[in-house]
């Protein structure tokens, strides 16, 4: 692939030489326009040829791939969600015999059958020349090693990291995700540049590190490559603090190609770029999916892509919710805002709806309170409406009266910005559950009570 001229480095990266960017990632936005037309235009006639699904789903809605004219066309297209992968578990969703595909991919099922994806070997190029891009505006250059606390497996996070990472030319450590204190030996002796994980879970390492009575400053880390689940520009600088590094956000999800399909740049830590080339984002209304959003208006992530050959996937419903915004660091491909929450996580508490990543950034603008917390959903016996209660631990060598006085404003906080009211129950350090990857935030006990 043509290489073009070096982006802007940081300091730390100096002795590891500049960025080299990929030609696509310089392209201009009518560049890039112009190129997902063609790609957009192959793809809804590919699915339609290959995939059955996509065949009838298409011949449902009354719409054939040459009614795809401009970009804006495929708003005339329908939704494919995670149930229809479902449906057609195992391999429905394939566009290729499985002799052509190389890897398969799957979720992990908690919630009904797993969502199957499958991977050619262009694919998997693919695949890891989008991750590369991402861990390279994080920071990463050829020669340093990257630590990977995703987890391997079935899980499209820990594979679809090595895999760019080592396209990028750094060194992978190929650690997964659990054993903390296996974490902690390794970052000391094998001294990595940057670790890749969930947010919360570097969070336990850093504080597994403090109750052993290391500093999570010293280490040599100097960049995090963040993802799997939302999380603030709070909980941001609580680790980049905690571990004097910075830290940059990496998207993706496993239906649409798995970590990369979008990533942060570490210079202006303002959103994750997607890579257009190789995905077309739109916004939708969640509530009323016949209406697209406008960049700079909230609602749910929809992708398509663009270059995939095992399992192309039109119109995605990811139930991310989020915001398209201009291009910065990479001008021609547009920025993710913060996923504000998932339409999935969202509750809704005597009408108003709330999402965990609200609570997370109110409470860690609270000096004493931590970023340790859970929301338990209850019905109290004999009352017709729900109970929301926080759990949340206090910092360290916080006075019963300070954890008290946080803990009122905390209540105080959620009233006034999100609208609801709740009981806040500020409870021992180091008593609430850790992240060992994802992390449970919400426990609804209300139909355990019914």
């Amino acid at each position: 692939m043509t290489q073009t001229a070096s982006a802007p480095e940081t300091p730390t990266a100096s002795a590891f030489g500049p960025a080299v960017l990929d030609a696509e990632e310089t392209m201009s936005r009518d560049q890039i326009e112009a190129l997902q037309l063609t790609r957009l235009k192959e793809t809804v006639k590919y699915a339609y040829e290959r995939v059955p699904h996509y065949t009838r789903k298409f011949d449902e809605a009354g719409v054939r791939p040459e009614d795809l004219q401009e970009l804006d066309d495929l708003a005339k297209f329908p939704y494919t969600t995670k149930e229809d992968l479902r449906e057609e578990y195992p391999f429905g969703m394939f566009a290729v015999p499985m002799n052509e595909v190389t890897r398969i991919h799957a979720s992990s099922g908690t919630t009904g059958r797993p969502t199957v994806v499958g991977y050619t070997k262009q694919d998997l190029d693919t695949w890891a020349t989008i991750v590369a891009r991402c861990f390279r505006a994080a920071g990463v250059r050829p020669g340093m090693k990257v630590h990977n606390a995703y987890g391997y497996g079935l899980f499209t996070g820990g594979l679809g990291a090595h895999s760019g990472i080592e396209k990028l030319g750094a060194t992978v450590i190929p650690m997964s995700g659990g054993q903390t204190e296996k974490q902690i030996q390794l970052i000391e002796d094998f001294a990595p540049d940057a670790i890749c994980c969930t947010p919360t879970y570097l969070l336990t390492i850093g504080d597994a590190m403090l109750h052993k009575g290391l500093d999570p400053r010293k280490t040599s880390l100097k960049y995090a490559v963040l993802g799997a689940e939302p999380w603030t520009n709070e909980m941001r600088a609580e680790l980049e603090e905690m571990f004097d590094i910075k830290a940059s956000d990496i998207y993706g999800l496993s239906e649409v190609m798995g970590p990369g399909v979008a990533g942060e740049s570490v210079e202006t830590q303002d959103g994750s770029h997607i890579w257009e080339d190789h995905f077309r984002p739109e916004i939708v209304d969640p509530f009323d999916l016949t209406k697209t959003k406008s960049d700079g208006e909230t609602g749910e992530l929809v992708f398509t892509s663009l270059t995939k050959q095992a399992l192309p996937i039109i119109r995605y419903r990811t139930k991310d919710l989020s915001t398209l915004l201009p291009g910065t660091a990479r001008p021609g491909h547009r920025r993710m805002g913060r996923i504000s929450g998932r339409t999935d996580d969202m509750i809704i508490l005597r009408g108003v709806n709330l999402f965990p990543s609200q609570i997370e950034e109110i409470a860690l603008r609270i000096p004493e309170l931590s970023p340790h917390f859970q929301l338990v959903l209850t019905r109290p016996e004999g009352r017709r409406m729900d109970e929301l209660t926080v759990k949340i631990e206090p910092r360290e060598g916080t006075t019963p009266d300070q954890r008290d006085a946080a803990g009122a404003s905390l209540r105080q906080q959620i009233k006034i910005h999100i609208g609801s009211s709740c009981r806040i129950d500020v409870v021992e350090p180091g008593s609430l559950e850790r992240s060992n990857g994802k992390l449970r935030r919400i426990y609804d006990l209300r139909e355990k009570q019914a």
